[in-house]
């Protein structure tokens, strides 16, 4: 288990228009104050060598959605940081991994967490496979675990308010219009 401190309210994240050109930089903090400011982002789907998917339960420290249940790993590049620095940056980080990760498509969404701030995020979605001798950072992640994908079809039927809003939207997407990518890191 690691336990630094890898994230801030003051790094300075990416500032986007809906093209995805680079338009500036804000704090983390100020991107996602109020209804959110449009930022790049990336989430990540790991499968361990069974094709189960590794959840992560978002640590309770978190401002928007803490112990929320979500998709491998999640974050943003920093200003300067290309997207394949920083999801490789950020797998170490949260969870102690070095693994090729593959670009499937990106996505515009707005979720609100209530007077906490928001989420406003153009967001790039990579699928990866390679889960072993994982490390998770205790200071970003609560918990973690591996669930068949009937596990999790059944589960987010079931309680969908455990989950974060993009991690829905993501998967809805990936099982729609990704399926045969998909399979190719669900099978065993």
């Amino acid at each position: 288990m690691q336990n630094s401190v890898v994230s801030s309210e003051c790094e300075e994240l990416i500032l986007v228009d809906s093209a995805d050109n680079e338009i500036g930089y804000l704090s983390k903090a100020e991107c996602h104050d109020g209804d959110g400011l449009l930022h790049r982002a990336f989430s990540v789907f790991i499968f361990d060598a069974d094709g189960r998917l590794l959840l992560q339960q978002r640590g309770k420290a978190k401002r928007l959605w803490p112990g929320y249940w979500s998709n491998s790993c999640c974050s943003h590049p920093r200003k300067g940081e290309s997207m394949s620095l920083a999801t490789s940056r950020r797998l170490r980080e949260e969870l102690g991994i070095d693994i090729d990760v593959k670009y499937v498509y990106k996505f515009l969404y707005q979720a609100s967490f209530g007077e906490h701030g928001s989420e406003h995020e153009l967001c790039s979605v990579y699928l990866g496979r390679g889960a072993e001798n994982l490390r998770p950072n205790v200071t970003e992640i609560e918990a973690i675990r591996f669930v068949s994908i009937d596990e999790l079809v059944s589960e987010m039927k079931e309680a969908p308010d455990n989950f974060t809003p993009w991690f829905h939207q993501e998967w809805e997407c990936l099982t729609a219009e990704h399926a045969e990518l998909l399979a190719r890191f669900t099978r065993s």
